[in-house]
């Protein structure tokens, strides 16, 4: 199939048309990394339950349908293959948590972004001064930052606590991109992407996964820094690309494909296809920072790599199946 749009060309490499938009994106995205599941994903999907239970947090029917069919435990396993039993359930329970926070602050945030400021206050007390929670989510958090703070070191922890931070204060720059009547320009819109993709916070629990920390010079090595921001771009941008239609039909702005659709004033599925672009130069990129710097990395620090790494496969191979992005299986490829 070959569609011309403005000299931009959709194409799926096998020369075999593709009928869904899903089809569109397996047939075109560059996905050098196997897939991998952890072996402990259905203990982290029960432990999940009964952690999100125990803080009240789908007593709402609404918030457990959205974990059902969200899977995080999914998410999680995908993501990190290889750690133990019990870093996993963290991870899950984050994912989890970080899914609630963002679809409540996404509802809050579009009828005003000023009454976001209680919720995203609570956390960054919460996160930087340790101070009690006022409500169940944030009672969920400080409980969720103790247990990193028992499976980290205090630096590690204190990575994690500030790269959250970092997500929530993201949260309302995104309810006011959401709610401002100019349109939002794509580079801006990559920028405040990055800011709540919210996968910072799981650097530091990769680097819990080995036995020792990084040396400071290592952690802030300028290549390993850019491939933690490759990372995370490459793994959230692929989560975009399921989650476009999803996010048109609820008046979303912060997604990579519909901010090619905006700048370009294309169909769907030619946005996808930029977008797919995009993210196959971020991986080849990925790969190439990594394949140089990797001999001089200690073995902590590529499985800290690889750990980074291992979101951009674990969140393609979630949002080919996971039922929160459906749609993309019915909506047709043809622009």
């Amino acid at each position: 199939m070959s569609t011309t749009h403005e000299g931009i060309t959709i194409a799926a490499r096998s020369g075999i048309p593709a009928v869904n938009l899903r089809e569109l994106i397996d047939a075109n995205l560059y996905m050098p990394f196997p897939f991998q599941s952890n072996p402990h994903a259905s203990e982290a999907a029960a432990g999940v339950e009964k952690w999100l239970s125990a803080w009240g947090l789908t007593d709402d029917p609404a918030v457990a349908a959205m974990i059902s069919y969200t899977r995080p435990a999914e998410l999680a396993a995908y993501n990190s293959p290889t750690v133990d039993s019990g870093l996993l359930q963290i991870m899950a329970n984050q994912i989890a948590y970080q899914f609630i926070f963002d679809d409540r602050a996404e509802d809050v945030g579009l009828q005003r972004p000023g009454r976001l400021l209680p919720m995203l206050s609570e956390s960054v007390r919460i996160l930087r001064d340790g101070q009690p929670p006022d409500t169940p989510l944030g009672a969920a958090l400080a409980d969720l930052q103790r247990q990193v703070q028992e499976r980290c070191t205090p630096a590690q922890a204190a990575r994690w606590a500030w790269n959250s931070r970092e997500y929530v204060h993201g949260l309302l720059y995104e309810a006011v991109a959401q709610t401002h009547s100019v349109p939002l320009a794509s580079g801006l819109c990559r920028t405040i992407r990055s800011l709540i993709a919210g996968i910072e916070p799981f650097h530091p629990l990769c680097e819990a996964a080995h036995l020792h920390e990084l040396a400071p010079e290592e952690l802030r090595h300028p290549v390993v820094r850019r491939l933690g921001r490759l990372s995370v771009d490459a793994a959230v941008w692929i989560a975009d690309l399921f989650s476009a239609v999803k996010e048109q039909r609820a008046g979303g702005v912060i997604n990579l494909a519909l901010a090619y659709q905006r700048s370009h004033q294309c169909s769907l599925p030619v946005a996808v296809t930029l977008a797919i672009r995009r993210i196959n130069w971020t991986i080849s990129e990925f790969e190439e920072q990594y394949s140089e710097i990797r001999p001089e990395l200690s073995a902590a620090g590529v499985g800290y790599v690889e750990g980074m790494a291992g979101w951009i496969p674990g969140c393609y191979f979630w949002s080919r199946t996971v039922p929160r992005y459906a749609d993309t299986v019915v909506a047709s490829a043809m622009p």
